[in-house]
């Protein structure tokens, strides 16, 4: 028992300096995204009409509703499958192949989706030059999945940092000239499109794109991998971003532009700590999950010490933005959004058990586990809704936010209810 407790202790502390190691790696492009993502808010707080941030957000929201299967679907699975694979290799071009097909057929029905609805009540030309500025994205987010699957760690990092510029950039210029905000919006997607050139020449000059051939050959095995991964996207497009879309559409039309506004202050300054949460756990958790898949033991080990890292960091964290509430949302936001303090307790709550519960939840991405993670996310959505039914006609706007921190409470619980089953089912078959 003493040998066992002396070698588990320096195992816990490597797992905990190569997680804090990485994050550390990955710095410099969340830097640059946060940095990025707080001066576009201020702009559009400071310089935009009232509720120009809500409309900002619901741009985003949509954007995000039109890239989310290839993001958080396709790419996620590429860097799974490409990672043990030799870029320019037969079968390293048939999965970068069907990920293109995917992503090429998941934009198709994301345009004809959104031809049929429109596009904030926008022209055709606006609609035509959205969709132009989301098929750029798509393919700069497949190259970049390509270069962390094969730990071109640093082109990656220069890639988002060019992509938080580009962003960023294009908002100051045409918020500071007066333009319509369409225009600004507009700009500010295809400013990004556009890193889709420096993309090609880093992964050309990774090696990643030798030997492609168009079209390429069609493997079931790597549509049927992949697919796997997608639907898992479109759960939680269905059951998350579908659901922010149309809960900030029911707040605007209920509450007005300029009180929404209030309560889209506090989800922005949830979505820039959001932004680097992700970031460090996609590019530094979830790859060294998804390495230990078939290693039960292992990977719960892995989990449970980042998990045991994490939780009392992230309190710390978020306690700090609490305290510091009173100069923070008039900096990064604007004076008359101060009022935005009385939602931020319940939100900073559900955030903590939201960022702890999604690291349970990366299990089953990292086992592709679809029915299970399909399952949670419809369950998480569920929840959500009945709460809102209940709480935005007691509380008002702020019943958005409490309706927010019972979700991820009730589910983090669920989360760990789970795990400590399932460490009791593997601690039983070792035994």
């Amino acid at each position: 028992m003493l040998k066992a407790a002396t070698t588990s202790a320096p195992q816990h502390l490597t797992i905990w300096r190569g997680f804090v190691r990485g994050s550390l790696g990955t710095g410099v492009a969340v830097a640059a995204r946060a940095a990025g993502a707080l001066i576009i808010n201020k702009l559009f707080a400071t310089y935009a009409p009232a509720g120009g941030l809500t409309l900002l957000a619901q741009f985003q929201n949509l954007m995000a509703l039109l890239t989310a299967l290839p993001s958080d679907g396709v790419h996620v699975g590429l860097v799974k499958y490409l990672a043990p694979l030799r870029p320019g290799s037969p079968r390293y071009r048939l999965w970068l192949g069907a990920g293109a097909g995917l992503n090429v057929a998941a934009l198709l029905a994301g345009a004809l989706v959104l031809a049929s609805h429109g596009l904030l009540n926008w022209g055709w030309g606006s609609l035509v030059a959205f969709l132009v500025g989301i098929a750029l994205v798509t393919g700069q987010g497949l190259l970049g999945a390509a270069l962390l699957a094969a730990g071109q760690l640093r082109a990656y990092i220069g890639l988002s940092v060019m992509l938080a510029a580009a962003g960023t950039g294009a908002v100051a210029v045409t918020l500071l000239h007066q333009l319509p905000l369409n225009v600004v919006l507009l700009a500010y997607l295809l400013a990004q499109g556009l890193t889709l050139l420096p993309a090609l020449g880093l992964a050309a000059r990774a090696g990643l794109l030798r030997h492609l051939r168009w079209p390429a050959p069609i493997s079931r095995q790597a549509l049927r991998g992949l697919g796997q991964f997608l639907l898992m996207a479109v759960s939680t497009l269905l059951f998350g971003k579908v659901v922010d879309y149309t809960l900030r559409a029911y707040l605007l039309a209920t509450f007005g532009p300029a009180r929404t506004d209030l309560w889209q202050a506090v989800a922005k300054l949830s979505d820039n700590y959001t932004m680097v949460f992700v970031a460090v756990m996609s590019s530094v958790f979830y790859p060294r999950l998804a390495t230990l898949a078939g290693q039960p033991r292992a990977a719960s080990s892995y989990l449970l010490s980042v998990l045991g890292l994490l939780a009392p960091v992230l309190a710390l964290g978020l306690t700090l933005i609490f305290m510091c509430r009173n100069w923070l949302l008039p900096l990064l936001f604007a004076p008359q959004l101060l009022g935005a303090r009385d939602f931020l307790v319940p939100q900073l709550l559900g955030d903590w058990a939201k960022f702890l519960s999604w690291i349970f939840i990366l299990q089953l991405t990292a086992k592709a586990r679809t029915g299970p993670y399909i399952v949670v996310q419809a369950a998480s959505a569920a929840v959500f809704a009945a709460l809102l039914a209940v709480l935005l006609p007691r509380f008002g706007l702020l019943g958005a936010v409490l309706a927010h921190a019972a979700r991820y409470g009730l589910l983090l619980l669920a989360c760990g209810a789970y795990q400590l089953s399932n460490q009791a089912k593997v601690s039983a078959s070792n035994s």
